[in-house]
C-alpha cells in the first residue's frame, strides 16, 4: 500500500506522528479510446491554438481567469506562501458525535498509521475515542488545498475523512420540483410502505453487495479474448404497474409478506360461496432475502418508474 502522505496528528499538546494511505480504491473496469482502423490507442495532445503547436509540461504554467480571456499568473513560490501551517499535521479542533454529521458532507476517506515512534500515542488516540464514542473534527493540508476532516475509528484503526465545507454543499432549495409536505397520503399506503421497509429491513453486511454489472462485463471480455460469442440477454418482461397501491401489493408479495385485507384494504374480506371451503391464507414467510427477490423488485421498480 503506497504512502500519499506523512505528517503528525496534533491531538492538544501531543502529537502523534502517522502515514496516510488511501483507504477506498475504485473497481470500474475502464476501457482506452482506440483508432477505429488500426485499433491504436489515441494519444491526447496539449495543444496550443494561438502558437499552433504541442506543448511540453515544463511550459504550462497555471491562471486563474479573473475575467474573460484575462489571467492572472500563479507560481508554485506564490502557493508555497500561502500554505497553512496544518500542511504537515492533521490538527484537531473539536470532536463531535458522528449522528451530528450528515454523510452528504464526506468525500475522500484514508488509513492512518503511526510512525516509528508514535505507536503509544496513536494507541492512547484511539483507545480515548473508543471509550468515549466521539470523533474529531480537523484540518490538513494536502495538495496545497486545505480541507476540513473528520478523524474517526474503522475496526482497529484510526482513519480520516476528508469532508465539504458547508458553503461546498448545494442547498436543497435548488432541486427543482420537490413535492410539497402536506402532500395527502392514504393511510393504507402509508401502512403498506412502511411494511414493505420492515420486510426488507436486515442487519447491514457489506460482503453481500455485489457490482453484477462490472462481473458480466468481465466475463464478457473474457469471452471475447476467446473469441467466443456473447449471448443476448433477453429483454425482463414489463407490467404496466400504474397504481401505486398495486405496486405495493407486488412489492410486500414478492418480500414474501401478503397484506391481509383486514388489517390493509378497506374493502371487508368477502364471503366464502355455498358449499365452497375456505382456504386459510398460508402464514406470513419469515423476511427471506435473497439475491432473486432483490432482483425481481429491482425489475418492478424499473417497470413502475
Amino acid at each position: 500500500m503506497h504512502t500519499v502522505w506523512k505528517g503528525s496528528i496534533s491531538f492538544g499538546l501531543v502529537n502523534i506522528p502517522v502515514r496516510m494511505f488511501t483507504a477506498t480504491e475504485e473497481r470500474d473496469v475502464r476501457f482506452r479510446q482506440l483508432h477505429k482502423e488500426c485499433h491504436t490507442p489515441i494519444r491526447y495532445a496539449k495543444m496550443c491554438p494561438h502558437c499552433e503547436k504541442e506543448v511540453n509540461a515544463e511550459d504550462i504554467v497555471r491562471g486563474f481567469e479573473y475575467e474573460k480571456g484575462n489571467y492572472v499568473i500563479i507560481t508554485d513560490e506564490d502557493l508555497e506562501a500561502i500554505t497553512p501551517e496544518t500542511r504537515r499535521a492533521i490538527e484537531i479542533v473539536d470532536f463531535v458525535d458522528l449522528s451530528e454529521i450528515d454523510p452528504i458532507y464526506f468525500d475522500k476517506s484514508y488509513f492512518l498509521s503511526p510512525q516509528e515512534t508514535g505507536d503509544k500515542a496513536y494507541t492512547l488516540l484511539r483507545e480515548a475515542m473508543k471509550e468515549t464514542g466521539k470523533i474529531a473534527v480537523a484540518k490538513v493540508t494536502m495538495r496545497n488545498k486545505e480541507s476540513l476532516a473528520v478523524i474517526r475509528l474503522y475496526q482497529h484503526c484510526i482513519m480520516m475523512e476528508t469532508i465539504y465545507y458547508p458553503d461546498e454543499v448545494r442547498p436543497v432549495s435548488q432541486v427543482p420540483a420537490l413535492p410539497e409536505a402536506d402532500i395527502t397520503l392514504a393511510e393504507n399506503e402509508r401502512k403498506m410502505a412502511a411494511e414493505l421497509i420492515n420486510n426488507l429491513t436486515t442487519t447491514f453486511d457489506p460482503v453481500k453487495y455485489k457490482d453484477e454489472y462490472r462481473s458480466d462485463l468481465q466475463a464478457m471480455i473474457e469471452k471475447k479474448k476467446e473469441g467466443k460469442e456473447v449471448a443476448v440477454a433477453p429483454s425482463a418482461p414489463r407490467a404496466n404497474v400504474v397504481d401505486l397501491m398495486q405496486a405495493l401489493r407486488e412489492s410486500l408479495a414478492a418480500t414474501g409478506n401478503q397484506a391481509t385485507p383486514a388489517r390493509i384494504e378497506p374493502e371487508p374480506t368477502p364471503s366464502p360461496l355455498p358449499g365452497k371451503k375456505q382456504v386459510e391464507p398460508a402464514p406470513a414467510a419469515q423476511q427471506a432475502k435473497t439475491t432473486s427477490t432483490t432482483k425481481k423488485l429491482r425489475r418492478k421498480k424499473a417497470e413502475t418508474s
